[in-house]
């Protein structure tokens, strides 16, 4: 598709090149055309959206990810391309400063791609583009540091370049110590004209005076500009310095075998490095169109479905003319305009510099900025698929071609005809101009027939009433108008669909300065019919304007509206959440306290049940005991002695629940609470706990014929042992012995008490008792126990 000239798409390149800063970057510009292929205009359009929405990423916050948004660097300073083609030559050696180039072009293609690809779950498009250079990390690192920015070699750049060079440095020192010698021994006899040591033709030399230069042995390697001076190298030192040329020649064959070396390298890889060359600039060329697109808060445009053709801008803005009026602190005024359905013409009239050429000029630029697959400068675009854009504005006359302005503009109008088809966007600028204002006006009715009749998108502008009246009469046709302020007397540059404008010509010039008598004169020779009309068409713009402005009104109202109603509803849910928050904290603090008391219930009724079970055995007990001396009387009448019944006292066996061995009652502790003793185990119990008194007349008054020595006994109440504050070391070593001294005293089960904490004791218990030979098994104790900070241990 050809841009043509006048609607300055070159003008907005040169806008977006103020963003590349490398050739590679400006030569993909160059290669920016409007296209008419649909697929490769929407790729063309997703990258560059893509490239906006990084951009956009970048300044705002966002966590450090692995799919983060990180700014790309293009600062290349010298364009590499040169270099890259040069690879392609065999035998050819590349300079220092060009393999510099293309390492610095390895290194930021390598970060590049490296940042892209990281990203690329985000943003695919720019990561496709990144996948296109190729990974040469391994050769960018091998030439990394051996060549400095001025395009001279490192010392290290290789082991005998490195000595070479210090064996120079060494050379040189032994020259400037003989001249030394030199210049002290001839400091006081005249010879030396200064008391320095220079250099001439790559060779240290003395300065002697003109006439003098016999008394020194050497070799002159010319004279100062005055003559007055003469440069000898002394015989003394010329062996040194042919020492330090051979040393000189020696370094630039290492140099130039390194370059060698250097470019073979990178020659091995030149198809890869060239498109890596080439990625590098497409994807400078789309972030720079991002930053474009940044500076004029464009959008990304979108191509109308192929059945559904349809040209519609919102608050679109010529971007050149922006750029000049930005300085100016001036505004352009926004242009929205929609054609679709069978309405393909737009007729655009109203007052001279009212806009109306500024108007089509940005219709047609953004089209072909749309079509290049560039961001538009509006808030909303869209465009049919056009195959090409036919321009007629502005004055093509040429005395040199001999083409009058009206000759001019048919000859601009036939090309149109004959280039048009249904594909087209034509603008047409003053269609009619330059001859008869009514054999022009018939003129341009048959042209916009001609393009309306062939289906294509057609703009023109006109101030001929034949045209305003075509534009009003005709389907498929919409007139507009560029507004004007009947009190300034000065245009508004807004478009108005719906109605033509007044040129009001008089008005503009009366602004202008021309004579006001002269306006008068010329208002008086227009026409009756010819005012009305001007009358009618003021008329129908003031109510236009009425009906905007209370429209305007409207969208107000309806926007505080909504912005009220959002406000209460945001109030609402403020509200209804704090509200639910404060019941959530009820609920919780009601559940607390249910759980609270209920634990505290659960504790009082287990303590109330030991009792009534305690108080029910012991009021069993003393039934039976009042029941066994009836019992007894009938032994006692048949002869026989009755056995005494055993109370319970100190030094008495006693039978204990859950305890297979008999215990020897020690002390009583109180009416309900006796301390007895159990092999080795010494505890305190209930007397519910005592299931059965043992009689004691067996033990009374025989004496042990085994002696007994009590081993170490455990003393903890209710067959328990507790650990809380204890390590975890120790805790296990009292464990296994208490566990030791309860399978002695044949207890059935044990509590151990290890609190909650962090749950260090609870697990050292549970693995003791799971490898101990003595557990049947253990469970959490249950509430009335201790809950989770405590178990119980069932012995075998």
């Amino acid at each position: 598709m050809h841009a043509d000239p006048v609607l300055e798409f070159e003008a907005v390149k040169a806008l977006i090149g103020r963003h590349l800063h490398t050739e590679l970057g400006r030569a993909e510009l160059e290669t920016i055309a409007p296209m008419t292929d649909r697929q490769a205009i929407e790729s063309a359009l997703a990258d560059a959206g893509e490239a906006i929405e990084h951009l956009g990423a970048r300044s705002q916050p966002q966590p450090a990810s692995r799919g983060a948004a990180i700014r790309i660097r293009f600062d290349l300073d010298a364009d590499p391309r040169p270099a890259a083609a040069k690879l392609r030559i065999d035998g050819a050696t590349l300079e220092a400063a060009e393999i510099f180039e293309l390492t610095r072009l390895l290194d930021a293609a390598g970060e590049t791609r490296s940042v892209l690809l990281q990203a690329r779950d985000r943003f695919p498009r720019l990561a496709a583009h990144a996948s296109a250079i190729a990974d040469l990390r391994e050769i960018t690192a091998s030439l990394r540091g051996k060549i400095l920015p001025d395009g001279s070699l490192t010392d290290d750049a290789s082991v005998a370049l490195g000595k070479l060079r210090r064996d120079q440095e060494k050379q040189r020192r032994l020259i400037e110590q003989s001249l030394e010698r030199f210049l002290r021994a001839h400091g006081e006899d005249g010879t030396l004209q200064e008391d320095f040591v220079t250099i001439r033709n790559d060779r240290f030399v003395v300065p002697v005076v003109t006439g003098r230069e016999r008394r020194v042995e050497g070799v002159i390697h010319g004279s100062s500009g005055s003559g007055a001076t003469v440069f000898v190298e002394p015989l003394e030192t010329i062996h040194l310095n042919n020492e330090l040329v051979r040393l000189h020649e020696e370094e630039l064959r290492e140099i130039h075998r390194l370059l060698r070396e250097f470019t073979g390298r990178l020659r091995d890889h030149a198809e890869e490095i060239g498109s890596t060359a080439g990625a590098m600039g497409r994807l400078e060329l789309l972030f720079g169109k991002a930053e474009f697109g940044a500076e004029f808060r464009c959008s990304i445009p979108r191509l109308s479905a192929e059945g559904s053709r349809r040209l519609a801008l919102t608050a679109a803005r010529h971007p050149v003319l922006e750029d000049i009026l930005r300085p100016q602190r001036k505004r352009v005024e926004p242009l929205s305009l929609v054609l679709e359905g069978a309405q393909h013409t737009l007729l655009i009239s109203g007052p001279n510099t009212g806009g109306k050429t500024v108007a089509l000029k940005t219709v047609g630029l953004l089209a072909l900025m749309a079509h290049a697959g560039l961001p538009v400068p509006a808030e909303e675009a869209e465009f049919p698929l056009f195959d090409q854009v036919l321009a007629d504005i502005g004055d093509h006359q040429s005395i040199q071609e001999s083409l009058s302005s009206f000759s001019a503009h048919i000859q601009t109008l036939r090309s149109t005809l004959e280039l048009a088809t249904p594909d087209s966007l034509i603008l047409l600028d003053e269609l009619g101009r330059a001859t008869d204002p009514e054999e022009g006006g018939a003129l341009g009715v048959a042209l916009l027939e001609r393009f309306r009749a062939l289906g294509a998108f057609a703009l023109a502008s006109t101030h001929l009433m034949a045209m305003k009246v075509y534009g009003a009469s005709t389907a498929g046709v919409l007139n507009g108008s560029m507004g004007f302020d009947e009190r300034t007397l000065e245009p508004t540059y807004v478009l108005r669909l719906g109605a033509p404008g007044q040129s009001a010509g008089l008005d503009i010039a009366s602004r202008l300065g021309l004579d006001s008598a002269l306006i008068n004169d010329a208002r008086g020779r227009m026409t009756t019919a010819e005012r009305d009309v001007s009358r009618f068409l003021s008329e129908i713009h003031e109510q236009l304007a009425a009906i905007e402005k209370e429209r305007a009104e409207i969208s107000a109202r309806e926007r505080t509206v909504e912005a009220r109603e959002q406000t209460i509803e945001h109030v609402w849910e403020r509200k209804y959440a704090a509200k639910i928050a404060e019941l959530e904290k009820r609920a919780a603090n009601l559940s607390a306290d249910f759980e609270k008391r209920a634990q505290e219930t659960i504790g009082e009724l287990s303590q109330k049940a030991r009792a009534k079970i305690a108080r029910t055995r012991r009021e069993f007990q003393e039934s039976v005991e009042s029941l066994k001396p009836e019992h007894a009387a009938a032994p006692a009448a048949q002869g026989i002695a009755p056995t005494p019944q055993a109370k319970l006292g100190e030094g008495v066996k006693v039978k204990l629940r859950n305890v297979r061995q008999p215990a020897t009652v020690r002390r009583m502790l109180s009416n309900d609470l006796v301390e007895v003793e159990a092999g080795f185990l010494r505890m305190q119990v209930s007397r519910a706990d005592i299931e059965e008194i043992l009689s004691s007349t067996e033990t009374l008054g025989r004496k042990p014929s085994i002696r007994f020595e009590q081993g170490p006994s455990l003393e903890t109440p209710y067959r328990e042992i507790n650990l809380i504050g204890q390590r975890a070391e120790q805790a296990c070593e009292q464990v296994e012995k208490f566990l030791d001294n309860a399978t002695l005293a044949q207890v059935d089960r044990v509590r151990i008490i290890h609190g909650h904490g962090m749950g260090v004791l609870k697990k050292a218990v549970a693995d003791v008792l799971k490898n101990s030979p003595h557990v049947e098994n253990f469970y959490v104790a249950p509430p009335e126990e201790g809950g989770s900070g405590a178990t119980i241990a069932v012995l075998k």
